[in-house]
């Protein structure tokens, strides 16, 4: 039986973004739990805002192409999503928008079938950015991908994390744990049948 391939990506290119922290922490715990994590940086496949005449005049960029590679080659995506003015990040939502597009002898958001989601962020409000998952869930729902029921929000995220990127607290920690550990088994059952 082959391993659960995971792509893990924040909606953040920020170097001490507290959602990249977040997302290192639930890496460690799907590698743990038996996935092949593939954790990428966004600011590594820099992308133009989505403009549907760039893309008739010069097609899909090549960084769209070769996320969208990585997007074919991962069953899971877990996916940090920080919260701005209480919804997704353009980052997020124009990497979202870019791999959506369709190739030549492609479907319709053919990158997305399949797919399995996970998704967590982190915020130094008190709600832990659940405002924007909720609108990261709606849209990768409407685009057919499966998002695992549970989720997590790291509220007063800036105090939560140690110097060691590790959790304070081992109640959060545990709360993380059993989303991971839902996510890992959903996808595992959905491939073995």
């Amino acid at each position: 039986m082959s391993k659960t391939r995971i792509l893990a990506f924040a909606g953040s290119t920020r170097k001490e973004s507290i959602n990249g922290r977040l997302l290192a922490i639930a890496c460690r715990m799907a590698s743990d739990a038996g996935a092949e994590v593939d954790h990428i940086q966004l600011s590594d496949y820099e992308l133009p805002l989505f403009d549907q005449d760039l893309e008739s005049t010069s097609g899909q960029p090549e960084n769209a192409i070769r996320l969208k590679e990585l997007f074919f080659a991962n069953s899971g995506l877990l996916l940090a999503c920080p919260e701005y003015n209480s919804s997704i990040t353009p980052l997020l939502k124009n990497t979202i928008d870019w791999v959506s597009r369709k190739s030549a002898n492609e479907s319709p958001l053919a990158a997305y079938r399949n797919k399995t989601a996970c998704l967590i962020s982190a915020s130094p409000g008190a709600l832990g950015g659940l405002r924007g998952l909720r609108h990261v869930r709606e849209i990768l729902s409407n685009i057919g991908v499966l998002v695992t029921p549970s989720q997590f929000a790291l509220n007063q995220a800036f105090d939560a994390l140690d110097e060691s990127g590790n959790l304070k607290d081992e109640a959060k920690t545990s709360q993380l744990q059993e989303c991971i550990d839902q996510f890992v088994s959903t996808l595992a059952r959905l491939e073995n049948g």
